[in-house]
């Protein structure tokens, strides 16, 4: 019987692997980062919110884990100015071949972080085992029991992966992905070529990605740690996309291109469908980043076909 999880590993991180030869996810599938500055621009004053109930301390961290081609962590590095600009370090962690960034530097693992550290769609690309049918495995039995015949994709190894994240950082890690809960568990393993969903094949030719348990990874990591929706996250870190009156032609313009943006961001049954887990840690509190906003629920429609 194939080894799905060895199988995924060998495809993605293997030593002629999708990621390992120098793949990029953005040439695969349509990512936030690409769509604009807007994501980095929120996230930023995330880090801000991050850096006053710090103390503002003399340097400061982002880290992208996960970084693909580094594309946010680049825009993040663009985007800051001030007295956080000039104490800001930006680390880009990914396994794959580097690209050169401006003020950005890279390492193959997570370092520890004053600042915030986030790990957008890196945990849906950790290898996890897929099992078919009842299953003595502990996380099953807590987090997705199973019918004869029913296929799982066990999150310990994303769960571990998270833990370990969120235990390097002082002041706040957030998982930025696609997921389900209990509630709502449906088999996700799909893969992704030249733009299009495709069959998820273990040779290292596509992504192969599978969809977030984050009620468990939550659960693992433990602490002060809050659920949203991207959709709910984005005006909460002033991503309102308000148009001005037509009356100034060229800045209606460029604000009607940045809402179209920001809609994007925020699509139902699109990215706005994301999940954010953000886990305050040390002297911050979630209450000091967000105001209350209302608990994610996983969208069905947002779901890739049964494999």
């Amino acid at each position: 019987m194939l080894d799905r999880e060895a199988a995924w590993r060998s495809a993605l991180y293997g030593p002629d692997g999708f990621f390992t030869r120098g793949e990029r996810p953005s040439d695969h599938f349509r990512t936030a980062p690409l769509i604009g500055p807007e994501l980095a621009s929120a996230l930023l004053e995330l880090l801000a919110r991050v850096d006053r109930a710090l103390g503002s301390p003399p340097v400061v961290d982002f880290v992208d884990v996960g970084a693909g081609g580094g594309e946010l962590a680049a825009a993040v590095r663009a985007l800051a100015t001030g007295s956080l600009g000039s104490r800001l370090q930006v680390t880009a962690v990914d396994v794959g071949p580097r690209v050169e960034l401006p003020g950005v530097r890279w390492t193959s693992s997570v370092p520890s972080c004053i600042g915030l550290l986030v790990a957008h769609e890196w945990l849906d690309a950790i290898p996890c085992p897929v099992v078919r049918g009842p299953s003595d495995d502990p996380w099953l039995a807590s987090w997705w029991p199973l019918e004869a015949g029913g296929w799982a994709e066990v999150g310990a190894p994303r769960d571990e992966a998270w833990t370990s994240a969120v235990a390097a950082v002082t002041g706040a890690a957030l998982a930025i992905d696609y997921g389900h809960t209990i509630e709502c568990r449906r088999p996700t393993l799909t893969g992704y070529r030249d733009g299009r969903q495709v069959e998820p094949v273990f040779d290292g030719s596509c992504d192969i990605t599978a969809h977030v348990a984050f009620d468990s990874a939550a659960a693992a990591a433990g602490g002060d740690h809050v659920l949203i929706s991207q959709r709910d996250a984005l005006p909460a870190l002033g991503l309102a996309g308000d148009v001005p009156p037509l009356s100034d032609p060229m800045a209606w313009l460029s604000a009607t291109a940045r809402a179209g943006r920001i809609a994007e961001l925020r699509a139902v049954g699109g990215l706005g469908d994301f999940g954010w887990l953000l886990h305050a840690t040390g002297p911050v509190r979630v209450a000091d980043l967000l105001p209350p906003l209302p608990a994610w629920r996983p969208n069905p429609a947002s779901f890739p076909g049964p494999r």
